[in-house]
C-alpha cells in the first residue's frame, strides 16, 4: 500500500464535515435570504431588462416578474434543509444547479466567492456529510456512521491552499505593493463610523496590503502545523471579520472561519461541538473499489484548478487591462476600473449611423460596468445586432471614444474604434485584436 493511499483513504472522525454542513447550510440559507431582503435580487435580477451573463449561457435568463425571488426563496430553504441535513442529497444537488445557474446567468454582480461557493457546494455533493446529526440519519440509522475518509479533509484542505496561495501571488504587482489600490478601496469607506478616518491613514494601507500577502501566503500552511494552529486561527477570525466589517462581501468571511474546523484535530471538533457523540479512533484504512476511478477524477479537478488561474499568463498582453482570464482566478480585490465610450450602429445597406442611449438598455450597474470591461462591450454590442436584425435591419456596431482608467491612472484609449465588434466572434482562451494595447495612448 503507496502513502497516497494511507493518506486519502484512513477513516478518520467525521465530526468536522458534520459540523461543516450545518454552518454552510446556515450560511447559504442566510446569503439567499439576504439577497432578497437587502434588494440584491431586485437590483441585479429584476430591474435590468436582461443580464449580462456569461458569454455561452444566453439561454440562462432570469424568470420573468418576481420569479426570482421565488428562485431565491427556494435557495434559501435548501440551505436550511442542508443545515437540518433533510433529505441531504436532494437538497445539495438541487442547491449547487441553483445557485451555478445564477452564477452563469448573471455577471454585472461578479464575485470570487460566488464561484468558490459552486466549487463547495460540488464538493458537499459527494460527501456523506448527513451520517450524523441529520434528520436523515434519524429516520434512517443505516446512514449513520462515526467517520469518513481523510480525502474529505484533504480535498477541501487542497482547495483552499490553491485559492489563498493564487490570492497572495496576484498581489504581488506594483499598484498592491506600493498600495496604491488599498487607497482607492478604503477612498469609499471614509464615511464609516469610528474606523472611517482610520481605513484612510496610508500607516494602515500599508498595514493592509502587507498582512494581505502574508497571510492568503501562509495561513494554511499555518493551520496545518499543529504549533501555530490557535496564532493561525486567531488571525484568520480578525482578517475575516475585518473584510466583512469593512467591505461587506456577505458571507464570504464567515464560510472561511468555517472552513477551519477541518484543520483542527478531529476529537478537538468532536468535543466542541458533539459531545455526545462517539469519537471514532481506530483509523482504520480501506481502500475501496472505486479508488482508481475517484483518484483519477479528483486529479483532473485539481489540475484544472491549478491551471486555470494561471491562464492569463498564456494571453497577450496584461491581465489587468484586458481582463482576458481575470475571472475564476482568485484574483481579489486587485483592482478598480472606469470608463467612457459611446455606441454607433450603422446600416450596412443605407449607411445611416445612430448613436445608442445606454440609459434606454441599461440599470445604473450595468452602466457603471459597460465601458470598463471587454465582453460587457462585445455581448452588448451583440445585443444590438440581434435587435436591428429583429427589425430586418443588418448593422455594424462600433464602440467610439472608449477609454479606461485602471486603478485610477489616466484614461487610456481601450476599443478599437474601427472594428465592427457585431461582426467579431468571442474566444474565451484567446486575446482579442480590438482590445487595443495596454502601452497605448
Amino acid at each position: 500500500m503507496n502513502a497516497l493511499s494511507r493518506l486519502l483513504f484512513t477513516k478518520i472522525d467525521n465530526s468536522p464535515l458534520l459540523i461543516f454542513r450545518i454552518f454552510f447550510g446556515i450560511l447559504i440559507a442566510l446569503e439567499c435570504y439576504g439577497a432578497i431582503l437587502t434588494g440584491w435580487v431586485k437590483k441585479t435580477l429584476i430591474e435590468p431588462r436582461f443580464t449580462f451573463n456569461f458569454i455561452g449561457f444566453d439561454w440562462l435568463q432570469p424568470l420573468p416578474d418576481y420569479g426570482m425571488y421565488f428562485y431565491f426563496f427556494i435557495m434559501g430553504t435548501l440551505g436550511v434543509s442542508i443545515a437540518l441535513g433533510y433529505k441531504y442529497r436532494f437538497s445539495i444537488i438541487s442547491f449547487t444547479l441553483l445557485w451555478s445557474a445564477v452564477y452563469l446567468m448573471q455577471k454585472t454582480s461578479y464575485n470570487n466567492h460566488y464561484y468558490l461557493l459552486i466549487l463547495i457546494s460540488g464538493m458537499m455533493c459527494y460527501f456523506p456529510a448527513n451520517a450524523g446529526y441529520s434528520l436523515d440519519a434519524k429516520k434512517n440509522p443505516s446512514l449513520r456512521k462515526e467517520h469518513m475518509f481523510a480525502y474529505v479533509k484533504w480535498i477541501v484542505v487542497l482547495q483552499l491552499f490553491i485559492v489563498y496561495t493564487y490570492a497572495s501571488a496576484a498581489k504581488m504587482y506594483g499598484d498592491w505593493l506600493d498600495f496604491g489600490i488599498i487607497k482607492i478601496l478604503m477612498s469609499n469607506k471614509a464615511g464609516y463610523y469610528v474606523i472611517g478616518d482610520l481605513l484612510q491613514q496610508p500607516w494602515v494601507h500599508k498595514i493592509v496590503g502587507v498582512f494581505g500577502i502574508l497571510f492568503d501566503l501562509l495561513i494554511v500552511p499555518a493551520l496545518l502545523w499543529k504549533r501555530s494552529r490557535k496564532l493561525a486561527f486567531s488571525a484568520s477570525i480578525f482578517f475575516h471579520l475585518f473584510n466583512s466589517i469593512v467591505f461587506q462581501i456577505g458571507i464570504f468571511p464567515y464560510l472561511s472561519l468555517a472552513f477551519t474546523v477541518f484543520f483542527f484535530e478531529t476529537h478537538t471538533i468532536k468535543n466542541i461541538f458533539f459531545k455526545k457523540k462517539l469519537l471514532y479512533t481506530e483509523s482504520e484504512i480501506e481502500i475501496p473499489s472505486s479508488r482508481n476511478t475517484t483518484l483519477f477524477l479528483v486529479g483532473i479537478y485539481f489540475i484544472i484548478q491549478l491551471v486555470l488561474p494561471i491562464r492569463h499568463y498564456f494571453i497577450k498582453d496584461d491581465v489587468l487591462w484586458t481582463e482576458e482570464g481575470h475571472r475564476m482566478s482568485w484574483r481579489m480585490m486587485l483592482r478598480s476600473r472606469t470608463g467612457m465610450i459611446k455606441f454607433k450602429v450603422v446600416n450596412t445597406d443605407t449607411k445611416a449611423s445612430t448613436f445608442i442611449n445606454l440609459d434606454d438598455y441599461l440599470s445604473r450597474k450595468q452602466g457603471r460596468r459597460i465601458a470598463a470591461y471587454p465582453d460587457f462591450i462585445w455581448q452588448f454590442a451583440q445585443r444590438l445586432k440581434k435587435e436591428y436584425a429583429e427589425k430586418g435591419e443588418v448593422v455594424s456596431v462600433y464602440a467610439l471614444n472608449s477609454k479606461v482608467s485602471v486603478n485610477g491612472k489616466p484614461y487610456r484609449a481601450f476599443i478599437d474604434p474601427k472594428v465592427d465588434l457585431a461582426n467579431e466572434s468571442w474566444n474565451h482562451f484567446g486575446h482579442h485584436q480590438w482590445i487595443l494595447p495596454s502601452k497605448s495612448h
